[in-house]
């Protein structure tokens, strides 16, 4: 069986993102999937409801582009950089024409996508007391308590027909690797219909094997995998790239003034025809003024199952005063001076 998810970014886009979706694009601070919200405005998607946890940037452009026709959110913000000029024209003035607004707080959207991923008729948060956003959000409901005979709110399940991500790397398969700042992407990719993740690199399976606990989405959860290295800009990727503080700051006028708006996505979007030329038309000096130096995590060691001579040598105890050897030969605390990579492999990928 083919194995092997790796498509193109517009054609993963064509076949899992359709008019008129509920459709998440996930990553807190870090990873947000830039590229693929600019993919859907180029494929003329429409009509989509739109689910992020702060909806920033990619969402005054996605509302601007005519994609989004729905938000289910919490906390409006723009990197704390300055407004979101054309979410605001939308809600406060309904220009040019009004926009359904779902908001809950950002840790009611994380009992939500819990839900959705668990299959649960909702979940239950207390946090809500003493606020009035039940008061804007009929969804948000106070319900009696069978244990203590008291109340509390609850949320009803979030079920987006797509989930889209971006991570730092991934196998063939789909098993895709992050480290940094997390959000919400792993409760996202569950709680989906279908799921694409957007990545900086492919690696082979003996690099995710050799460090499993990165690994916060797995194969049999993804749809799809693309990759598109920067495709998270003006965010950034933690070991790749430096967050583009300087757009942010660049994207309050744009935002403020409607036709500049239109003019920016046309340029940078509509008018080029992937994300490698978007960088083109941006300037590559930008984004190598955003490069990062490396800054190696220590190694770890995971252990691996003994077999013939190796098993016998530990009941010995010589397995266990190499290990210690050996262990004495990285420096102090056993961390090793790996700068990149992971452990050495044998033929049959094991770890060595």
């Amino acid at each position: 069986m083919n194995t092997d998810k790796v498509v193109d970014l517009a054609e993963a886009i064509a076949a899992h993102v359709h008019s008129g979706d509920t459709v998440a694009l996930e990553g807190f601070s870090h990873l947000i999937p830039f590229a693929a919200g600019h993919e859907i405005i180029r494929q003329g998607i429409t009509d989509l409801t739109f689910c992020r946890m702060t909806p920033d940037l990619i969402c005054d452009m996605m509302l601007a582009a005519g994609c989004v026709s729905k938000l289910v959110c919490s906390f409006f913000a723009s990197g704390s950089a300055g407004s979101l000029y054309e979410v605001r024209r939308r809600l406060e003035q309904h220009d040019p024409e009004p926009l359904e607004v779902e908001e809950y707080s950002h840790h009611a959207m994380v009992l939500r996508y819990h839900a959705g991923a668990a299959r649960l008729p909702f979940m239950p948060i207390r946090s809500f007391a003493g606020s009035d956003i039940p008061s804007i959000n009929p969804n948000i409901k106070l319900v009696s308590d069978p244990y203590t005979g008291g109340t509390t709110y609850v949320v009803p399940p979030l079920n987006p027909d797509v989930t889209i991500i971006h991570a730092q790397r991934a196998d063939t398969r789909g098993n895709a690797q992050i480290w940094g700042i997390t959000g919400v992407q792993q409760e996202a990719v569950y709680a989906a219909e279908r799921a694409i993740v957007v990545v900086e690199e492919i690696v082979a399976p003996e690099v995710i094997r050799a460090d499993p606990n990165r690994t916060l989405i797995p194969a049999h959860a993804v749809d799809a995998v693309c990759v598109v290295p920067q495709g998270a800009h003006p965010s950034y990727v933690q070991g790749s790239y430096d967050r583009d503080c300087a757009f942010y700051r660049e994207w309050t006028p744009i935002s403020k003034d409607p036709q500049r708006l239109q003019e920016w996505l046309d340029d940078h979007v509509r008018n080029t025809a992937d994300h490698a030329e978007y960088l083109d038309v941006l300037g590559r000096d930008r984004m190598a003024g955003l490069a990062v130096g490396p800054r190696p995590s220590g190694s770890v060691d995971y252990g691996r199952r003994l077999l013939g001579t190796e098993l016998a040598a530990a009941e010995a105890g010589e397995h266990a005063a190499a290990r210690t050897s050996d262990a004495d030969g990285q420096g102090a605390g056993g961390q090793g001076a790996r700068t990149s990579g992971p452990a050495t492999t044998t033929t049959d990928g094991e770890q060595a």
